[in-house]
């Protein structure tokens, strides 16, 4: 059999898997370069010569064809044998392919990747509240695809597509972190598909044994290290003070010093007339409307040159439960914007009700740019940020209701909140 062209991948790389699954199961051959050492041949300029971004899995056909990217060099491999199931000629059904091929990638897949780097440190520092988001977003699309595999057998028409060989890869790596035994015992379908698949006869020789954990992965916290009681210094004699000098300096030397902090462009800033300091004080001592309050002293100190007012909505309302979860992902939220605490005041929300709500707010922040304030937190592009215009009268009505807790918003009105101060 004529090779269809080489792959560079390495044995237990899952997007390599799903590729290999698919010229498997296609009846064709691909050729895996022998002895190839991920992080060292992926930099050699003969690599980069044929794929510059440096990243497996790598595909260069017989021809000379050269690919990247999961989805696409399974997609082209699919399309190599016309006659298997793989890729349905009809354009609906291959349309439909290629929403379950999305969905596999970005509803699972994705989340099962940034957990794993979470709970195992690569991603720095773990946040619970970001762990317990994405679990959550992984389990609706579980859930999604158990009810859709609950009538029928497979993803798109009666036999295995392309499809179902990507579910089926995802959800192998999911099964070794997020999936354990009680939510197997809650997707029965999906396991079933699952098995289904993965155990064809010429698929298993690719995917193998799949590990079922019985826990789902968690982070534990690395033990702190026991600072060692540094010896008291030796007395000196008298006659050699020079040398104790010359002793303490070396001394100092072994000691490890902290690297000088890189100073944050916002304390360049031209200094502001508004202190931002005393308006957490006038926020928490005054009532918040009527005379005297705190958006009295606000509008009466307020420097637009030197801040800015930000109206800041989640983007993924539609996969809010639990008001009261939705208020936790607020504070842990603001617990991660900790490092602009001296340059931020927050006020934010949760608006409606278990299953029909909102996450908004208010932001005051230091400069022009809400980037250089929120960035510090891993999760801030979670967010949509608008500047609001004070002068407008629909803006200030939305920045003062924040900042009271009465704001209503589509009929959803404030039922908890949190402040960053």
């Amino acid at each position: 059999m004529s090779s269809a062209g080489t792959l560079w991948t390495t044995p237990e790389f899952v997007n390599g898997k799903r590729i290999r699954a698919v010229a498997a199961f296609a009846g064709l051959k691909l050729d895996i370069p022998e002895g190839y050492v991920h992080f060292q041949d992926n930099k050699k300029p003969e690599f980069l010569a044929k794929f510059p971004h440096g990243k497996i899995p790598a595909f260069e056909g017989a021809d000379g064809f050269k690919l990247t990217e999961t989805p696409a060099i399974a997609r082209y491999i699919a399309s190599l044998a016309p006659n298997s199931t793989l890729l349905p000629s009809d354009s609906k059904q291959a349309a439909l392919v290629d929403q379950w091929v999305s969905f596999a990638d970005s509803e699972i897949n994705a989340h099962t990747v940034i957990i794993f780097q979470l709970v195992r440190g690569v991603l720095t520092p773990y946040a619970k509240p970001i762990h317990t988001t994405l679990a959550e977003r992984q389990l609706r699309s579980l859930k999604t695809l158990e009810s859709y595999l609950s009538t029928h057998t497979f993803l798109v028409g009666e036999r295995i597509s392309l499809a179902d060989i990507t579910i089926a890869s995802v959800l192998q790596r999911a099964l070794t972190v997020t999936i354990d035994a009680p939510l197997r015992a809650e997707l029965p379908n999906v396991i079933r598909h699952f098995e289904t698949v993965v155990n064809q006869p010429s698929l298993k020789p690719i995917f193998g044994e799949t590990q079922y954990i019985e826990k789902a992965l968690a982070f534990t916290p690395p033990p702190k290290e026991k600072k060692e009681a540094k010896p008291a210094p030796a007395p000196a004699p008298k006659a050699e003070k020079p040398k104790k000098k010359e002793a303490e300096e070396d001394e100092e030397d072994d000691i490890p010093r902290d690297e000088p902090k890189a100073k944050n462009p916002l304390d360049s800033l031209p200094k502001s007339s508004f202190n931002l300091e005393d308006w957490k004080r006038a926020y928490s001592n005054k009532d918040t409307r009527g005379p005297d309050g705190s958006l009295e002293w606000f509008y009466k100190n307020y420097d637009p040159e030197g801040f800015s007012t930000w109206r800041v909505d989640f983007k993924y309302n539609e996969e809010l439960t639990q008001t009261f979860m939705s208020s936790n992902q607020i504070g842990g939220f603001f617990n991660r914007l900790e490092a602009s605490r001296k340059y931020l005041f927050g006020s934010m929300g949760v608006l409606g009700q278990t299953n029909d709500s909102i996450i908004t707010g208010v932001l005051i922040a230091r400069g022009q740019d809400i980037k250089p304030v929120v960035d510090v937190a891993p999760d801030w592009e979670s967010y949509e940020y608008k500047r609001l215009d004070l002068n407008n009268a629909e803006d200030k009505a939305f920045f003062e209701a924040a900042l009271a807790w009465d704001l209503e918003v589509n009929g959803k009105k404030w039922v908890d909140g949190k402040l960053f101060k």
